[in-house]
């Protein structure tokens, strides 16, 4: 090779594509990380405690009021403000609905009706073999490749974790409806909270690791995103 002559680039691999998250990236991305997690039940707190000691409306006032300070700081930090809009926006529908009917149970009721529609899309995904946590997988993790659907034991496994997440969200919504009906204002309120990220995060770390356990047996179409 002459001098100044430049060297050809080498090849593109597969290891120069952009890297897949790890599983704790994952798991932050979904939950929002540490802060994240307690941002979002800042406001459920405020409402539960004020509402013990004083009446509705300031219970309602304040916990709305807490989302939306919330959301302006992470704004002004230049921080994805993803969560904080969601949680925003489910807290002032129950506010709304809270305000209107007089009843501080009522500040919990789209939360029971959002999970109690959630939970019965994932059975009748699963029902239909059209499993939503694969599908939820190919989006979030995988790029929205969809290699899962030709293979029958991904397929099976899939759709196995797709009605373990659909029980698990009726079981606790559940818990939470019986609340509601039962007029246990302040219970329902610690349930929404005991009941909300834990089941959620241990529901991601199994399906991560049943994930990545199957397809490292021999045979199984590679998924990206289960690497080690």
């Amino acid at each position: 090779m002459t001098t100044g002559q430049q060297r050809p680039a080498p090849p593109a691999t597969d290891a120069d594509e952009e890297r897949l998250p790890s599983v704790a990236e994952q798991m932050a991305d979904q939950l929002g990380g540490w802060r994240g997690l307690v941002e979002s039940s800042i406001p459920v707190v405020v409402f539960v405690f004020a509402n013990i000691v004083g009446e509705l409306r300031p219970a309602v006032i304040a916990s709305v009021g807490v989302a939306v300070l919330i959301a302006v700081v992470r704004l002004a930090q230049r921080r994805p403000i993803r969560h904080a809009v969601n949680g925003l926006f489910g807290i002032a529908i129950g506010a709304a609905i809270a305000w209107r009917t007089g009843n501080e149970r009522d500040f919990y009721l789209p939360g029971i009706l959002y999970g109690i529609g959630y939970g019965l899309a994932l059975l009748l995904s699963a029902v239909i073999r059209q499993p939503l946590v694969g599908w939820i997988w190919s989006v979030l993790v995988a790029k929205g490749r969809s290699e899962w659907r030709d293979d029958p034991k991904l397929v099976r496994t899939f759709t196995q974790l797709t009605v373990l997440w659909g029980v698990v969200w009726l079981a606790k919504v559940g818990v939470q409806a019986g609340l509601y009906l039962a007029h246990q204002d302040t219970a329902l309120g610690v349930a929404r909270l005991a009941l909300g990220y834990p089941p959620y995060a241990l529901l991601l770390l199994i399906t991560v690791w049943v994930v990545r356990r199957v397809t490292r047996e021999p045979g199984v179409t590679p998924l990206p995103g289960a690497g080690a």
